[in-house]
């Protein structure tokens, strides 16, 4: 099925019959991604009594409880409620799902201290002057273990606050990564990208939003997509996601 995106004077045509979902699946497998020392998303059928929720147990349905952290069991969304002393939701600041994305490749640059980092001359080089509403980042190497990855006390890439004011300076809105955060796992609570993406406290950018725990397939080649960002209503600073590209013909 083609359809037509028209945004900011172009019409923009694409076939929602060929989605590219960029989500890690959530399940309570012990080998499924997961961050922050979190333990895998839990099932537990409902009970009450003799009933029980588990078809298999012999229950009328399957009535199952979910017990996850969304920053820490795949892919999610997060909005500044993330960082912010305020209570802000990721329900009520992401209002538009559509947007203009470039996918980009980085290959995180090694730091004398042998932390790995995205820097601003990464995003100059890639983006070459374009200045798309998301980014999503590709990070090399970009093998299958991204699924399956325990990143709790590894140290993964980052991104550099001044490569975040540079995105901030573009224009882009939505930024979208395939690690567990775009600050560095430990460093004393700054979250400086966080703070600078969102501007907060000074000039706080409520509809901002920032997805990590993707995972772009290597058939994905780099440039311009629509992506279609796709949440669960929670009332709440994150919420797990699906973000799905399209291709532009």
């Amino acid at each position: 099925m083609i359809a037509s995106v028209f945004h900011k004077g172009k019409d923009y045509k694409i076939d929602l019959y060929q989605p590219i979902d960029i989500s890690i699946p959530l399940s309570d497998h012990a080998d499924c991604v997961s961050a922050w020392y979190v333990k895998p998303m839990k099932l537990e059928p409902v009970q009450n009594g003799d009933w029980i929720g588990d078809v298999n147990k012999g229950g009328s349905v399957n009535f199952r409880n979910i017990i996850f952290n969304p920053h820490g069991n795949g892919t999610h969304t997060e909005c500044v409620g993330h960082i912010s002393k305020e209570f802000v939701t990721i329900n009520q600041c992401l209002k538009r799902f559509m947007f203009l994305a470039e996918v980009v490749t980085i290959l995180p640059k090694e730091l004398e201290n042998g932390d790995f980092v995205i820097t601003r001359r990464h995003f100059e080089d890639a983006l070459e002057g374009r200045k798309p509403e998301a980014i999503v980042i590709r990070t090399l190497s970009n093998g299958l273990n991204k699924l399956t990855t325990q990143y709790s006390n590894t140290n993964p890439p980052y991104v550099q606050k001044e490569a975040i004011l540079f995105l901030n300076d573009i224009g882009v809105e939505h930024l979208l990564i395939d690690m567990p955060s775009i600050d560095r796992e430990m460093d004393e609570g700054k979250l400086l990208a966080h703070h600078a993406f969102w501007q907060y406290p000074e000039n706080t950018q409520f509809h901002k939003t920032i997805t990590e725990f993707i995972y772009v397939n290597n058939e994905v080649i780099d440039g311009t997509y629509i992506l279609n960002l796709q949440i669960a209503s929670f009332e709440n600073d994150a919420s797990p996601s699906k973000p799905v590209l399209y291709k532009i013909f």
